[in-house]
């Protein structure tokens, strides 16, 4: 494919609804940790597809997966069994506490699944109880149903009327998360890191908390893990990390690694939805289910998530070494899901200025920068990132270059926020 002008990527852009800023750039293609342009200008990518492209851009295991899978079979419909479904179930569910899958094609369906189900298990189980607790600043997905349960302030006036029946409470309180619970509550919903809030993780004494509330009054667990699951906070589920006891888990972005596949994985006590409760067309399609075991099986070979530590110490003290140096803040998150508070910086400008200079990040908050990186990082692209970064806030600190850029905290609000 001949790779577009400028021109044509400025005319070419009016066809689509516009729905977040874009940056006028048009990537042809990917290798490893970096994305090229239409004009063939190299960028270090550390946003990954918001934490999605779990092997990097393009590796070689999930193209010879697409390959075999496509000239075998691509879709026999969702009514039958296939065998990269039943492969890739089962991979799931014998790396986990959890016994049974439902496949589904994006985070926020399989948030919209756990949703439906947990309702389920109480109309059979609990009197009909339906209400689920979510948490301020939380992030879970952009239908209507899980936009409802989403605690994110900027959500809160939109698409009225909503679903009722979430109850928002803040995040790592533990008593307010009891006195919230009554005679309808049915589960617990959280993100054990909250992504879009800035990686915020949750203490661990929390989650201890939830377990036992859970266990007294009768209600489910739900750790919706479409960020965090598939290695990305150095253990294979972050659940493990946090020793909760979940009785329901959602995984996406990098389940597939780049291609769009997620999942809602229950144990089976709690597996109550009848024929026609759930489905979905494209649902378990063997293509994505394919590439997905590969990447899973990746993930899962000897020394993987070792190296993902390991990596993720070095850019720990990276990062704080240069917070050091140019007066910024505290480093946060887990494995290769980070976060590093700006300071009086503008986190926008910054993601602005480092794009022009050949490196992506995320700004998932005024004061905060954002690391996915593929789980394949190393030392090598971690020193050329921090050196990037390090040559622009030198710049940045510049009183007079502060006058004339703005881009100070509050100057600029990121509007690239693109989660499922």
């Amino acid at each position: 494919m001949k790779p577009l002008s400028q021109n044509s990527v400025l005319a070419k852009q009016n066809y689509l609804i516009p729905i977040t800023k874009r940056p006028e750039i048009c990537f042809v293609r990917g290798k490893g940790h970096y994305l090229y342009d239409q004009n063939d200008k190299g960028y270090l990518d550390w946003v990954q597809g918001w934490a999605v492209n779990t092997l990097g851009h393009s590796p070689q295991v999930m193209q010879q997966a697409l390959i075999k899978q496509s000239a075998q079979l691509i879709n026999p419909g969702p009514a039958f069994y296939n065998q990269p479904m039943l492969e890739l179930a089962e991979l799931l569910c014998e790396n986990s506490k959890f016994d049974e899958v439902f496949f589904t094609n994006s985070g926020a369906e399989a948030n919209e699944g756990a949703i439906k189900l947990a309702r389920k298990w109480g109309q059979k189980n609990k009197q009909g109880a339906f209400k689920v607790i979510t948490f301020d600043h939380s992030f879970h997905g952009r239908t209507l149903a899980t936009m409802s349960a989403t605690g994110k302030e900027a959500f809160a006036p939109l698409f009225e009327p909503k679903v009722s029946g979430f109850t928002k409470v803040p995040y790592n309180n533990l008593a307010a998360t009891e006195a919230a619970i009554d005679d309808q509550t049915v589960a617990i919903m959280l993100e054990l890191i909250q992504g879009e809030a800035g990686v915020i993780p949750a203490d661990p004494a929390f989650v201890a908390g939830l377990n036992v509330l859970c266990k007294q009054h009768n209600i489910l667990l739900i750790v919706d893990e479409v960020q965090t699951g598939i290695g990305r906070t150095g253990s294979l589920f972050a659940y493990q990390y946090f020793q909760a006891e979940p009785h329901i888990m959602t995984l996406g972005k990098g389940l597939g690694g780049g291609v769009p596949i997620a999942a809602m994985v229950v144990d089976k006590a709690i597996s109550c939805f009848d024929y026609g409760d759930q489905g979905g067309t494209y649902n378990g399609n063997p293509l994505m289910c394919a590439v997905s075991t590969a990447v899973v099986q990746e993930v899962l070979a000897e020394g993987f998530l070792e190296q993902v530590n390991q990596v993720s110490d070095y850019f720990c003290q990276q990062l704080s070494v240069l917070a050091e140096e140019f007066g910024l803040g505290a480093t946060r998150g887990s494995g290769l899901l980070l976060a590093m508070n700006t300071g009086q910086l503008s986190a926008p400008g910054i993601v602005e200025l480092a794009r022009e200079a050949g490196l992506l990040l995320n700004a998932p908050r005024e004061d905060s920068l954002r690391f996915m990186p593929a789980l394949t990082l190393t030392e090598k692209e971690v020193d050329e990132g921090i050196a990037l970064l390090a040559d622009l806030l030198s710049e940045l600190i510049k009183p007079e270059h502060e006058q004339e850029t703005g881009l100070l905290a509050g100057d600029m609000v990121s509007e690239n926020r693109c989660d499922d």
